[in-house]
């Protein structure tokens, strides 16, 4: 577990394969509860390269000086991204 908000990261290795590779991160939220927004491919080991762009918003609860992973919404393409950008802009202009 890390203890360091820049410590927290997406990337995920087996067997010394990095299968799971963080591009970019954008801290949503700080404090007990943390929110982070992460641009991240996923290895294809069938093809052997990275496949497409997908994005994934995580929250850590930081507990005895840990960050515990608590929950996860991945968003599968850019096509959806695009859509809850397109509805969060229409909310937020509404307001």
């Amino acid at each position: 577990m890390s203890t360091e908000i820049d410590e927290l990261t997406v990337n995920y290795e087996d067997d010394d394969v990095l299968l799971v590779k963080e591009l970019d991160k954008e801290v949503l939220s700080k404090g007990a509860w943390t929110t982070i927004l992460y641009k991240y491919q996923q290895f294809n080991k069938t093809k052997k390269e990275f496949g497409q762009v997908q994005y994934t918003i995580r929250r850590y609860q930081k507990r005895s000086g840990q960050y515990m992973p608590k929950s996860k919404f991945n968003i599968s393409s850019k096509a959806q991204a695009e859509k809850i950008i397109a509805t969060l802009n229409k909310w937020i202009s509404e307001d």
